[in-house]
C-alpha cells in the first residue's frame, strides 16, 4: 500500500464517512485509509454553544500533526500517517471505541466542580477517567464496570488504553513544559486497528488545544478551548502561540489570512 503517493480525489467527489463537530472523515485514497478534515467550527457543551472561528481548523491540523508524528516516532501507535494540506490528514481507518479517555494532572473543569476542588490544584497523581461518547446523554462519566458490562471494551483493551494514555501523558507533559506550557488535562480517543487477523489499540482522533487544557507556566493564561467556553476571547491568538512555541508556525504568521505559510 503506497501511502506516499495517494490518489486524491477532489473534495466534492469524495464519499463522506462521518461528520462530527470539529472534523469530517472522507473515504481515503487506499483501502484502510481515511482523510480527516479539520473544520473551523468551535463548539462547547455538546454543541449548545457554536461559532465559526476562521483559521482554527488550520491550527488544529498542524498542531495535531506535530504531536501525532512525535508519538509515532517514540513508538506510541496512532492512526496518523501524514498531513496532506492545510486542513487535511491521511489516517488509518480504525474502529473507534465509544469512550473519551481523559487524563487529568491538575484540577480544572468538571473535576474541580464535581469534587469541590479549587481549580489549579495539583492532583496527588495523574487520574484517568472514562466518558461514554454519546452527545444525547452529554457524554456521561462511566466506570470500568460499565465499560465491560455493556461491551464497549474488553478488560485487556481497557488496560491497553490506560497504558497508552499514561505514555501520551508522560510525553506531552514533558514536551509542553519544555516550551513553557503546563498540561492541565487532555482527552484522547482510541480505536481498534485491524491488520489482517491482528488487532491493536491505537490513539485516534486528534490532540490539539481543542482537546487539551494548556496553561502558560508563568502567567497561568489559558491557551486552549476554555477561552471559547468561558467567553474569554483570543482563541486564535492562543492557539497560534501554542503552534509558535512548538515550532510549527513562524513568528508573526497568522492562520486567519487565508492559508498561512507553515514550517514543514
Amino acid at each position: 500500500m503506497d501511502f506516499l503517493k495517494p490518489r486524491l480525489l477532489p473534495m466534492n467527489r469524495r464519499r463522506t464517512i462521518y461528520e462530527g463537530k470539529g472534523k469530517i472523515l472522507y473515504e481515503g485514497p487506499e483501502p484502510g485509509t481515511l482523510i480527516q478534515r479539520f473544520k473551523d467550527d468551535a463548539t462547547a457543551f455538546n454543541a449548545k454553544k457554536h461559532e465559526i472561528i476562521e483559521g482554527k481548523g488550520v491550527l488544529n491540523n498542524r498542531i495535531s500533526e506535530y504531536l501525532f508524528q512525535n508519538l509515532n516516532d517514540i513508538g506510541v501507535p496512532t492512526h496518523f500517517i501524514r498531513r496532506l494540506n492545510m486542513r487535511e490528514q491521511l489516517i488509518r481507518e480504525v474502529e473507534i471505541i465509544p469512550l473519551e479517555v481523559v487524563v487529568r494532572n491538575i484540577a480544572a473543569g468538571s473535576l474541580a466542580t464535581r469534587l469541590g476542588i479549587e481549580e489549579g490544584t495539583q492532583l496527588p497523581r495523574s487520574i484517568i477517567e472514562f466518558y461514554y461518547k454519546n452527545d444525547a446523554l452529554n457524554d456521561p462519566l462511566v466506570s470500568e464496570e460499565h465499560i465491560t458490562a455493556f461491551g464497549w471494551a474488553a478488560p485487556q483493551e481497557i488496560d491497553d488504553i490506560m497504558a497508552l494514555a499514561i505514555r501520551v501523558n508522560d510525553f506531552l507533559t514533558g514536551l509542553f513544559l519544555g516550551v513553557g506550557i503546563r498540561l492541565v488535562d487532555f482527552k484522547i480517543e482510541c480505536g481498534r486497528l485491524w491488520e489482517g487477523e491482528t488487532m491493536r489499540i491505537v490513539v485516534a482522533d486528534e490532540i490539539s488545544p481543542d482537546s487539551c487544557r494548556l496553561w502558560d507556566t508563568k502567567s497561568n493564561d489559558k491557551m486552549d478551548k476554555d477561552r471559547f467556553r468561558r467567553d474569554m476571547g483570543g482563541l486564535i491568538e492562543a492557539y497560534t502561540e501554542v503552534a509558535r512555541r512548538l515550532g510549527v508556525m513562524q513568528e508573526g504568521e497568522t492562520a486567519r489570512a487565508g492559508a498561512p505559510k507553515l514550517v514543514k
